[in-house]
C-alpha cells in the first residue's frame, strides 16, 4: 500500500459558512484528525505523523475485527460522552504508561468517525471529486460494518465505535449543526466542494468554528510580578519559510496554574525559539512602563488559544488558554490555519 504524503487535506479558518451551488457541509468534529491505513497491518497516524495505535487499542481492534483491506481513510478520532463530546478526556487518553493506556481505554473508550478515502486495494483515489470518494466510503464502510453517525449529533452514543460522518448539502442542516443548540461540543462545520479532489497537505476546505482559535507554539513566557510562576505564554506562528514569529501572549492562568507552568517550562529554557524574527520584547507604545524581559523556550509545545482578532500581524488583545494539543507538531502551526497569509513583518513590538 502506497504511504499517503504531504499530509492529510486542511481547512481554512473563514468568518461565515460558505453558500451556493457545489458546497457541501460536515460537523466539525472535536478530536484528533487521524488517517487510518489497513492493510498487512492497522496504523492510526496523527496529522503530524504521529503514531497513535498505542493509545486506542480498542480501536485498532475493533478495525482488526471488521478484516476488510486494504484502504487508507481520512478520520477524526473523538471521545463521546453521554450528551457531549470531551475533549480534555479524549487528551487523558494520550498517557506514557500502558497499565494506563488500557484502563482508560475501558472505561473512557474513543470513536472513529471517517469522512474520506484516499486509497482502496492499492488504487489512489485522491484524484476523484469528493462526491465519488463518498461514494466509495460509503461502499467501504458498509463492508466494515461502519454505522452512519446520527443526523441528530446529540444522540451520538459513547464508544467504542467506528462510524461514518454525516453530511450534507442544505444549509440550513448545516447551520443547525453549526448553532449545536443540545450542546453536544462539536467544533463547528466543515464546507467542502462536491466536485474537488483530495489536495494533500493543502487548505482547501472550509472551516467555520464556533470562536476564533488558533493552535501556537509557546516559544517563551514572561515570569509573574511576584516571581511566582509564569506570568504569560509567548505565542508563535510559523511563516512558509519555516521562521516562528511572535504573535501574542496568553495570561489567563490561576496562581497554582502559574507555578505548575513554570515548573513545566523549566526544562525547556535556554533554547532560540523566535529565531531572529518578529519576537517580544522591544518597547513601543503598547509596552510602556512595563517589564518585557522574556524567557525563550525550545518550541516544542502547542496550545489552542481563543483571540477576538488579528491586527497588523498579532492578537491585538491577550489570547484565552483553551488547552494544550499534545496531538499537533509545532511545525504544523502555521499562518495557514488562519485562512490568510502572514503580513509583512514591520510593526511595533508587544
Amino acid at each position: 500500500m502506497t504511504k499517503v504524503g504531504q499530509g492529510p487535506m486542511l481547512a481554512k479558518l473563514e468568518p461565515e459558512i460558505p453558500r451556493g451551488a457545489g458546497w457541501t457541509y460536515e460537523p466539525k468534529w472535536d478530536g484528533f484528525r487521524t488517517v487510518v491505513s489497513v492493510g498487512d497491518g492497522i496504523t492510526l497516524e496523527s496529522r503530524g505523523d504521529r503514531p497513535m495505535n498505542r493509545f486506542f487499542p480498542e480501536l485498532v481492534a475493533m478495525l482488526e475485527e471488521r478484516g476488510d483491506g486494504p484502504f487508507v481513510a481520512d478520520g477524526e478520532i473523538v471521545l463521546v460522552q453521554p450528551g457531549s463530546l470531551s475533549f480534555d478526556a479524549l487528551q487523558l487518553r494520550l498517557h506514557p504508561a500502558e497499565s494506563r493506556v488500557r484502563k482508560l481505554s475501558a472505561e473512557i473508550p474513543a470513536t472513529l468517525i471517517l469522512f474520506d478515502v484516499l486509497e482502496e486495494d492499492g488504487t489512489d483515489l485522491t484524484g476523484l471529486p469528493l462526491v465519488e470518494r463518498r461514494e466509495r466510503l460509503a461502499e467501504l464502510c458498509a463492508r466494515l460494518h461502519v454505522g452512519q453517525a446520527p443526523q441528530d449529533l446529540d444522540a451520538l452514543t459513547p464508544g467504542p465505535d467506528l462510524l461514518l460522518t454525516p453530511w450534507t448539502d442544505d444549509l440550513t442542516a448545516a447551520q443547525e449543526w453549526f448553532a449545536d443548540e443540545a450542546g453536544l461540543g462539536q467544533d463547528g462545520i466543515i464546507a467542502k466542494l462536491a466536485d474537488q479532489p483530495y489536495l494533500r497537505g493543502a487548505r482547501g476546505w472550509v472551516k467555520v468554528k464556533h470562536r476564533k482559535t488558533a493552535d501556537c507554539v509557546v516559544g517563551g513566557y514572561r515570569v509573574a510580578k511576584n516571581d511566582d510562576g509564569v506570568g504569560s505564554l509567548l505565542l508563535g506562528l510559523y511563516d512558509d519559510e519555516g521562521a516562528l514569529h511572535y504573535v501574542g501572549h496568553t495570561s489567563s492562568f490561576k496562581a497554582k496554574e502559574r507555578r505548575e507552568l513554570r515548573d513545566l517550562l523549566r526544562p525547556l529554557e535556554g533554547e532560540g525559539s523566535f529565531g531572529g524574527m518578529r519576537a517580544p520584547g522591544g518597547q513601543s507604545r503598547w509596552s510602556a512602563g512595563k517589564d518585557t524581559a522574556w524567557v525563550s523556550l525550545r518550541p516544542e509545545l502547542v496550545c489552542e488559544v481563543a483571540f477576538d482578532r488579528i491586527q497588523s500581524g498579532r492578537m491585538r488583545h491577550a489570547a484565552t488558554f483553551l488547552r494544550w494539543r499534545e496531538d499537533r507538531e509545532p511545525s504544523s502551526c502555521t499562518w495557514a490555519q488562519l485562512g490568510e497569509s502572514p503580513p509583512s513583518w514591520d510593526w511595533d513590538e508587544d
